[in-house]
């Protein structure tokens, strides 16, 4: 899968829908954002994670950049931080070791983090310029590796956090035109237990389905058709980011 050419992508056209709405436009799917905030936030991940792939695990996180405080000079930032991120993922071997927050400590784990990352905030500043629910469709092999990212890398680590589940039960989550479906364990004060599995008319307590790409934004707590049918309690429960 080509995370390089997501990131390049979503952030072309998060760009695109965050100067249509302007910088004071409220993100209703980023309680107390607006647009403006919206840019920092996206112009400074893009900008840590570009020092993160050239971190050796050993030396700990980097520092967290600051953007400017102006739309105009956040998005001229945003584009030097987002051509070093993508320059050095480019020049960096998959296999080489370097500091995550979560998974595998390798340089490879940067390319998938950040397409998602910049793919599910694209969305957000669609919905900012006025849309209730974006046309937009994520490719469903994409959207299911973003639903898996979420179900094995987001959530745990939200639980590394401090995050402890209070509920106890089976979820299953069903990306229809992908042919993937995970089944997740839940139990109180215990990690999630993630599996994939080939049948999606197996019992649970709850499922989650859809295209990948419904699912993939129901996950993130954004704007869906996606379907939920039983205890909707149990997906609340989720340790989301």
């Amino acid at each position: 899968m080509d995370f390089l050419a997501q990131i390049e992508t979503q952030a072309s056209l998060m760009r695109s829908a965050a100067v249509k709405a302007g910088p004071d436009a409220p993100v209703s799917t980023c309680p107390e954002w607006t647009v403006l905030e919206l840019v920092r936030h996206m112009a400074e991940v893009h900008t840590w994670a570009g020092q993160a792939v050239v971190t050796a695990p050993e030396d700990g996180r980097p520092k967290w950049p600051k953007a400017p405080e102006g739309f105009d000079e956040t998005l001229s930032w945003w584009e030097t931080g987002l051509s070093t991120l993508l320059d050095r993922l480019r020049e960096a071997p998959a296999d080489r070791p370097a500091w995550t927050f979560q998974g595998p400590q390798l340089a490879s784990f940067w390319a998938r983090r950040q397409a998602h990352e910049t793919s599910i905030h694209r969305l957000d500043a669609e919905l900012a310029t006025g849309h209730e629910l974006p046309p937009l469709v994520f490719d469903p092999e994409f959207a299911a590796d973003g639903i898996d990212e979420m179900l094995t890398i987001m959530m745990p680590r939200q639980l590394v956090l401090g995050r402890v589940i209070e509920a106890t039960g089976r979820v299953l989550v069903h990306a229809a035109d992908a042919g993937r479906t995970w089944e997740v364990w839940l139990a109180p004060g215990e990690p999630l237990v993630v599996t994939g599995v080939l049948d999606s008319a197996v019992d649970a307590d709850v499922t989650l389905a859809g295209t990948a790409d419904a699912v993939y934004r129901a996950l993130w707590g954004r704007p869906t058709h996606a379907i939920v049918t039983g205890d909707e309690s149990l997906l609340a429960a989720l340790p989301r980011p």
